[in-house]
């Protein structure tokens, strides 16, 4: 996928009967469907049933099996609730018989009311002075790891730029923060926010446990670890676009038994707090002996 309209046809399901749609899968590198993926597809078959111009404020998912990268996902889409200002989806996932992911979504009317958002850091490197990971590849692909240069020689949608490039060579432990500038690749004007917010959920599914692996960075690494998303939970506070270069600031609070706590906050470039994501991955030692 090279462009927003490449990610807007994986996106964008074929529905098949009443509240059930299809959709099929790219790869963004790794040997099973992309979490940020179903997700965003998932929320694309619940704002398909919403026909009272609710908007979509909050969602909790779990990924339950890897996804087939081969083989279609069929979303089916439960009306829960549609109350006087909000309404309820359950999205079930399935390849096959095989149910891989659930998804919860709330869509609230619009309504006035009271505002007051965290800040964004103020002393933030800006997009123009860093590499994206396009550059970053170009420059310096010939000298990766095997899994990362298969990573990052994908074409993706959208260009990252983090604002501290990791040396994947340097066995280092680290703070457990990361922040990063991304934008768009192609034509954005034509994105209403419920697209927008598709797009912005299947985003939010890069970067965010790596730093939760930070902190173990002289020991752990992507070679030697088994990482997978486990639940994904988002919240939309601002309508939005996308004609500018947007930050995604994480932390991870926390690691332990086996597993990796990540949260974060996608801001616009003036400021604005958009939306929060918070994400709890797999993060088993490969070495290790499961029972």
């Amino acid at each position: 996928m090279r462009s927003i309209q490449d990610l807007l046809n994986i996106l964008i399901l074929e529905e098949v009967s009443k509240n059930k749609f299809n959709g099929t899968s790219k790869t963004v590198g790794s040997p099973n469907v992309f979490g940020g993926q179903v997700l965003a597809q998932a929320l694309n078959a619940a704002y398909r049933t919403i026909l009272n111009q609710r908007v979509l404020h909050s969602m909790h998912a779990y990924f339950l099996e890897a996804g087939n990268l081969k083989l279609p996902i069929t979303y089916d889409v439960s009306i829960i609730r549609d109350g006087g200002s909000f309404s309820t989806r359950r999205v079930t996932a399935s390849q096959g018989k095989t149910v891989i992911f659930i998804l919860a979504a709330s869509f609230h009317k619009i309504e006035d009311g009271y505002e007051h958002h965290v800040q964004m850091k103020s002393n933030i490197k800006q997009p123009e002075e860093l590499l994206s990971w396009d550059d970053w590849y170009t420059e310096y692909g010939k000298f990766l790891p095997k899994p990362t240069k298969e990573f990052m020689e994908i074409d993706r949608p959208i260009e990252f730029k983090p604002t501290v490039v990791l040396n994947p060579l340097e066995k280092k432990d680290l703070p457990p923060f990361i922040d990063v500038w991304f934008k768009l690749k192609g034509d954005v004007s034509e994105l209403d926010l419920s697209t927008s917010q598709q797009i912005l959920t299947y985003i939010s599914d890069y970067n965010i446990l790596s730093s939760a692996l930070n902190p173990h960075g002289s020991t752990a690494n992507y070679t030697n670890t088994q990482m997978a998303s486990l639940d994904h939970s988002m919240w939309y506070f601002r309508d939005f676009d996308f004609d500018d270069w947007m930050l995604f600031s994480i932390e991870s609070p926390s690691a332990s038994n086996a597993r990796g706590f990540a949260r974060g906050h996608i801001f616009s470039r003036d400021g604005k707090l958009i939306a929060s994501v918070a994400q709890e991955g797999l993060m088993r030692p490969i070495n290790k002996t499961i029972v």
